[in-house]
């Protein structure tokens, strides 16, 4: 389980995120998704332990973050930066599990696996730089699995790809929720996504000081589809209450003095 408690953050003197306060229960798909700028990535990145917690808390398994915790993944958009070129597809894969003490090996079986998991089998001897977009985020999202993390940070990992490909890695994200049952916080921008994908739907308020606007559960039919699910009354309405959320200004947050800061 993941808990925030009174989760505040800054950045310097300006308050980012304010007063959030959730509960994701194990195995759950939460996707959060707010205004552009209001602190979507920072939310990420604070529960990932890459910043500390200027107010409140953040607890999973009932043990506090202070730092990056174990068994735990991220995905992030900038899919390309993330990957290291001069190593192969199998040995980037398979970078997170030397720190299990596996033989080089069972390190690279334990990468192909995976990276026949996600459709990509015949990639493995290539380099990063020889895939697709496409391919280098499932690339990302084969590291991500490998080491079989019980939460899975994705902070929009499919934003920047064709539409084609967004929708082929929407359905392989569900198929790895419904077959390992991972803990899932998906950060994103798009509405219609955030529905399809997620058991729960999250919305931020615009910053500074973003706050939890609607907290709504998904209740689509599972498996979903692309067009089936898409084409539901029941996907529609929700898609309208997450879009009105998303659209409706919310009242300006003062500026907390940070702890140490000026007065």
């Amino acid at each position: 389980m993941l808990r925030l408690d009174s989760l505040s953050q800054h950045y310097g003197d300006q308050l980012v995120l304010h007063d959030i306060s959730l509960t994701v229960p194990d195995g759950q798909l939460l996707c959060v998704v707010g205004p552009s700028g209001c602190g979507k990535s920072t939310l990420l990145r604070t529960v990932a332990g890459l910043l500390p917690a200027r107010e409140g808390t953040i607890t999973i398994d009932g043990t506090p973050v202070t730092g990056v915790p174990d068994r735990l993944a991220v995905v992030f958009q900038d899919y390309g930066r993330s990957l290291l070129p001069w190593l192969t597809v199998r040995d980037n894969v398979a970078l997170p599990l030397r720190r299990q003490g596996l033989r080089r090996a069972e390190r690279r079986a334990e990468a192909e696996r995976i990276l026949d998991r996600v459709g990509l089998t015949g990639a493995a001897r290539r380099h990063p730089w020889q895939l697709s977009g496409g391919m280098q985020q499932r690339v990302a999202i084969a590291r991500a699995l490998v080491c079989r993390p019980s939460l899975l940070l994705m902070d929009e990992p499919f934003g920047s790809l064709d539409a084609q490909t967004r929708e082929d890695l929407e359905d392989l994200l569900l198929e790895v929720h419904r077959t390992d049952r991972t803990t899932i916080v998906f950060v994103t921008h798009d509405i219609d996504e955030s529905v399809y994908v997620g058991d729960r739907v999250v919305v931020l308020t615009p910053g500074p000081g973003a706050k939890v606007a609607l907290d709504l559960p998904v209740e689509l039919p599972c498996p979903r589809d692309q067009l089936g699910t898409r084409g539901l009354p029941e996907f529609a309405a929700l898609r309208t209450r997450v879009g009105r959320a998303v659209r409706t200004p919310s009242p300006a947050v003062r500026p907390a003095t940070p702890s140490g800061g000026p007065t």
